[in-house]
């Protein structure tokens, strides 16, 4: 049986929303969407990263290969085809020998295919309960980073019961006070179905939860620290990092791996661990 099918196989039971969702795009113009129904990825829409991109002390090789990128069908709670992001235990093929990861795990981006100025992004997505997994939701500048600016829809640690978002920019990067955490309501998680939004105008970020406000950042808030920078295009990723910075600083675990567990670790080798992504739009400003 192949790898693609024994992920699907054991993700297919896992949980369905609890928060009622209240769309935002009501009467808008859709300037990007992918539905991930077409059974392989949409090279005219998404870059698939590679091995020499490394950051934040990850504990992850990006690779463009369908063990780690994918799309799957039969997935419970989504609407026809999924997009898959998971981490694989495979030591030794790293070819990075600084870095000599352990996992291999996927990356897409859509730079230099499609970006946007202003609007309201979205994503309907899973994530699995793994202490250490870092996937995120993200839109990013073009240019030099921070100096073109950074927006973290929805950033995941493992923690279950939280998302966190995120603005880096000049001055307010790495440590960033623009940050915030959404803690779910009881007997809601991440390992259901949520819609995770940005609506992005020319002062202001609101970030959402299934419709819900959850963190809005001003221009004024922004300049107490540094230039605005959001106000040119940026472009999406989807990643699903392991390890690394983020989760360290959350959990402090050092062992077997930079901020994962040996639990995780066993997750990852029975293939119990993705995210999941039903779909990304983007919609024209109001």
């Amino acid at each position: 049986m192949s790898i693609r099918m024994l992920a699907a196989m054991s993700l297919l039971a896992l949980g369905t929303p609890a928060l009622a969702e209240e769309p935002g795009d009501a009467g808008r113009e859709l300037l990007f969407a992918d539905e991930f129904d077409a059974g392989e990825l949409d090279r005219a829409k998404w870059n698939v990263i590679g091995a020499d991109f490394w950051v934040n002390n990850e504990q992850q090789v990006y690779l463009d290969n369908p063990g780690v990128v994918n799309l799957v069908d039969g997935i419970s709670g989504a609407d026809g085809g999924v997009l898959m992001l998971r981490p694989v235990y495979k030591p030794g093929i790293d070819p990075n020998t600084q870095r000599d990861a352990d996992f291999l795990s996927g990356r897409i981006d859509s730079r230099d295919k499609f970006d946007f100025t202003y609007g309201r992004a979205e994503a309907r997505i899973r994530m699995p309960d793994a202490e250490g997994v870092w996937p995120a939701f993200w839109l990013l500048g073009n240019g030099k980073w921070p100096d073109t600016g950074e927006i973290d829809i929805m950033e995941y640690v493992g923690e279950k019961d939280w998302i966190g978002v995120a603005l880096h920019g000049p001055g307010y990067s790495g440590e960033t006070p623009l940050v915030n955490k959404f803690f779910f309501p009881e007997g809601v998680d991440v390992t259901q179905w949520h819609t995770y939004a940005v609506e992005w105008t020319e002062d202001a970020l609101l970030f959402e939860v299934d419709g819900h406000l959850t963190y809005r950042v001003t221009r004024p808030m922004v300049e107490n620290y540094g230039k605005w920078r959001f106000d040119n295009p940026k472009h999406i990723i989807l990643n699903f990092a392991l390890g690394g910075a983020y989760p360290f600083k959350t959990n402090r675990i050092e062992e077997p791996y930079n901020g994962i567990p040996q639990a995780t670790v066993d997750q990852i080798k029975s293939g119990e661990v993705a995210m999941l992504v039903d779909w990304v739009r983007v919609y024209a400003p109001r």
